[in-house]
Order: C-alpha cells, then structure tokens, then sequence
C-alpha cells in the first residue's frame, strides 16, 4: 500500500516545516478533499506537563482559503504521552462538539495521551482562534447558512487532513496507526475525514450520524433561516443536494475494511437512532455500542464512553 511520504524540519522548539508529498493514493480522494503538494510551517508552545503527558498549542495554515483570514491559520492542542514506550506511537486527531465549549475534546485528548496514544486536539473552521470577531455562530461549520457551512465543512475537512500529516511527520508517531475521533459535529466531519482520507486507519464516532440534510432541518436553531430557504421557493431536496458532498453517507462505504466504532443514543433528539443506523448499516455494520440515552443526557455515559474510545485506539493493531 502506498503511504503518505512525510518529512518534518524541526526548528528549535518555536514549530518547525513539514514537507508534504501526497502518495498515489490520493488520486482515489474525491476532489473536493484531495491535497496537493505542500511545505508549511508550524509553531508550537508549550502549555503544561503532568505526570503522563504535555500540552503544547499548535498553529498551522488551513489547505483551502475562506474569505476571512483569521480562520485560515488552524489552531490546535498536542497531548503528548510522556511515559516510555518500546514502539512508535498511535496518533488520533480528536474534534469537538457543535458548542465552543473544548472541555470534552481536551478531555478526550488528555485520556489517551495517558494511554499513550498522542492526540491532536483540532479546532474546526469558525471556532475558537478562528472566529472573527463579531460573527457569532452563524458563521460556525454547521451554520444554516448553507453556502457558508458548505466551504466551512470542506475546509473543516482538509484541515483534519493536513493535521494528520503533522501527526504522521513526527518520528515518534507510526503513520499507519493513525486515527480521528469527534463527538456529534466532531463525528460526523470524523467520518467523512476517515472514509476519504487514505491516512486514516481507525475512527471512534460518538453520537454521529449520517443524512446531513435531515440533522439540518431538524435543528431548532435554524427555523427561521429554514423558513427563508422554504419562502425561497426552495425545498428539503434542495438542501440534500447542496449538502450530499458533505454527508457521511456519502463516503461510508470506504469505511468498510477499516477499524470503525460507533457509539449512539438510543432516544438520540440531535442525531436520530435512524441516522446513526443509516450510517453503520453503509458502514459496513462495524461495532456499535448503544447508550440509553438522548444527546443532552448522554454526559451520563461520558466515562464508560472515553474509556472505551481510548482502549479502542491503545489496542488498535497496526495495519498491514
């Protein structure tokens, strides 16, 4: 199997340059998420250390340019395993939930970095960093603007990408131990991130689904842009159309053969039982675990989850 070729020029402990050279695998990535050659600089700085692992933040430039120039520099968070180990590393890029608020992703990331996995918390278009000021949600990745959530989720998409060849260049990282996780909107760009991204072996999808179109139009938040879009003269098969290359049904189907877990909410409100079944079945029908639960109530299971997400990739066996 072809492999990524990866090289990383380390420049003190200020980030360094990664010199990125698609494999001839790439030409099997649909278009839309296909990354050129590429030599981008990095900057790093340390924020913490405990007994098992160091934070250090990560910047480096998005792949696809938005008309807002802050949020083409992608900010992200490195939970670093400290703890000896006797072979290269699993690395797993984590995303985060629909709200700003990272305290789940940080979580998650700090979870396996104890593990020994090496996480890569990545924040996604619009969020944190990378939200101009005064926009407020409606320019986030999810936006019911759908022209804006459009651009939004292909760069969301690419940049996991190139984050995942930052991974993959650090000589302590076994690039064919790569994963992705997210919870909810983490999941879902999770999924499309992992069925086309060939660097991707393994992914945990936590509260995720597929028919992007449905998760949409079903979201409180956005009746009275879908009363416009409806005024419009247009239609829910209108937004199926427009949103088809951002749906994980879309791609699932190049989830089969991978490592894939899935964990849902049985009386899920956001993300419907059917939408996550629609995506396991395309899926493949790999592991699932079903929760008891809707998506609010879910922080209920939050322990068994992680715990059960970070053995997912501690174990994950290295691909052949």
């Amino acid at each position: 199997m072809s492999v990524l070729v990866l090289t990383a020029l380390v420049l003190a402990d200020a980030g360094g340059v990664v010199d990125f050279r698609p494999s001839s695998s790439e030409a099997s990535v649909p278009a839309l998420f296909r990354l050129e050659a590429a030599t981008f600089r990095y900057e790093t700085t340390p924020v913490r250390e405990t007994a098992r692992h160091k934070v250090s933040t990560v910047r480096f430039p998005s792949p696809i340019e938005s008309p807002d120039p802050v949020n083409n520099v992608v900010h992200a968070e490195f939970f670093e395993p400290t703890t000896p180990t006797d072979r290269k590393r699993a690395g797993v890029i984590v995303l985060h939930i629909l709200g700003a608020d990272f305290a789940l992703s940080r979580f998650m990331a700090s979870r396996l970095a104890d593990s020994g996995v090496s996480a890569l918390f990545v924040k996604l278009p619009y969020y944190g960093e990378r939200q101009p000021p005064g926009m407020g949600d409606q320019r986030r990745l999810l936006a019911t603007d759908v022209d804006r959530a459009r651009l939004a989720m292909r760069q969301g998409i690419c940049d996991v990408r190139r984050a995942a060849a930052w991974l993959s260049a650090r000589p302590e990282i076994d690039p064919e131990r790569l994963g992705v996780t997210g919870v909810s909107l983490g999941g879902i760009v999770a999924a499309v991130s992992s069925a086309v991204g060939p660097e991707f072996r393994s992914s945990a999808l936590l509260l995720a689904g597929g028919d992007l179109a449905d998760l949409l139009w079903r979201m409180p938040q956005g009746a009275e842009e879908r009363a416009r879009w409806v005024a419009s003269g247009k239609t829910k098969a209108d937004l199926e159309e427009l949103t088809r290359p951002f749906d994980p049904l879309t791609y699932a189907e190049r989830l089969r053969g991978k490592k894939v877990l899935m964990m849902a909410g049985a009386t899920d409100e956001v993300v419907p039982p059917e939408s996550a079944k629609a995506l396991w079945e395309k899926a493949g029908k790999p592991t699932i675990r079903w929760f008891d639960c809707g998506h609010y109530s879910a922080i209920g299971y939050l322990l068994p989850a992680v715990r059960e997400m970070v053995d997912f990739f501690a174990d994950a066996p290295k691909s052949e």
